[in-house]
């Protein structure tokens, strides 16, 4: 056997192996779920998965001040692709930009309460996906497994990046 060919069968390996293939499965499983909701949302609510974070997030705690900066940090998105999500959140009436009165720099932003009723909406409809697509189909022992691996998962990511 060459040399080629000995890479060959070594790449088929690692590309079969189940380590490999249980993490495709977490892939595909929560890209499915993520394009189902999305999905939903723009059909029933006019809104994408990503506006409805937006909206959990500033709904979460009324009155808490959120800046522009702290809304990127938390969603995991870029400074610019932000930016232009509140540009088209607020060109749809969900949100408004205020000055911090604490910081002249900084931008906070709120729901509107056309943002409220939407999210309320949104809120739904994404309960709905979810319970249908994540929570029914394994059983409630099997769940509640998952979701504490599940956590077990972000804290070690978490305190990966620190």
């Amino acid at each position: 056997m060459n040399a080629a060919t000995r890479r060959g069968d070594q790449a088929a390996r690692a590309a079969n192996s189940q380590l490999v293939h249980d993490f495709g499965l977490l892939i595909k499983a929560a890209t499915r779920l993520e394009q189902r909701i999305d999905t939903a949302l723009r059909r029933e609510c006019g809104i994408s998965h990503t506006m409805l974070e937006v909206l959990i997030r500033l709904c979460r705690k009324p009155g808490e001040e959120v800046s522009q900066r702290r809304l990127a940090e938390d969603l995991t998105l870029t400074s610019s692709g932000t930016t232009r999500l509140i540009d088209r959140m607020e060109e749809a009436g969900l949100v408004c930009r205020v000055p911090s009165p604490d910081d002249r720099r900084s931008v906070l932003v709120e729901p509107t309460d056309h943002g409220r009723t939407v999210f309320l909406q949104a809120a739904t409809v994404h309960s709905d996906v979810v319970e249908r697509y994540f929570v029914t189909p394994v059983a409630h022992d099997d769940y509640t497994r998952l979701t504490g691996a599940l956590s077990d998962i972000n804290e070690a990511l978490r305190e990966a990046a620190d």
